[in-house]
C-alpha cells in the first residue's frame, strides 16, 4: 500500500493539489513514518527556535511567459522566485545557501 501512497501524493503535488479526501480516510496504521528520526530528551535540550526572515512587499512587473512558467509547477511560485533570487544573491556574494 505505501508504494500506492507515495505515488498518488507525488502526482497530486505536482498539480499543486492535495488529495484531503483519501488523507482523512487513511488509517493511522497505513502511515508511514520509517523516513522521520525519532527525537530523544536530547534533541530538545539543543533545539533552538529559527524564526522566519520578515519578507517585504514589492510590486514587479515580469514577462508573462516568464510567470506562466514559475506557475504551472502549481502553487508557491512566489516562493519560487524568492528562491531563484536568494540563490543568485548568493552566487553574486560568494555565501553559501
Amino acid at each position: 500500500m505505501k508504494g500506492k501512497n507515495t505515488q498518488t501524493a507525488s502526482a497530486l503535488r505536482t498539480k499543486g493539489k492535495t488529495d484531503f479526501k483519501r488523507l482523512r480516510e487513511m488509517r493511522d496504521e497505513d502511515i508511514d513514518y520509517s523516513d522521520i528520526p525519532k527525537l530523544d530528551v536530547n534533541f530538545w535540550k539543543t533545539a533552538k527556535l529559527t524564526m522566519p526572515a520578515t519578507k517585504d512587499r514589492v510590486t514587479i512587473r515580469l514577462d508573462h511567459d516568464l510567470v506562466e512558467w514559475l506557475k504551472k509547477n502549481g502553487s508557491g511560485y512566489q516562493t519560487r522566485i524568492n528562491a531563484i533570487l536568494r540563490s543568485y544573491m548568493n552566487a553574486q556574494s560568494g555565501a553559501s545557501p
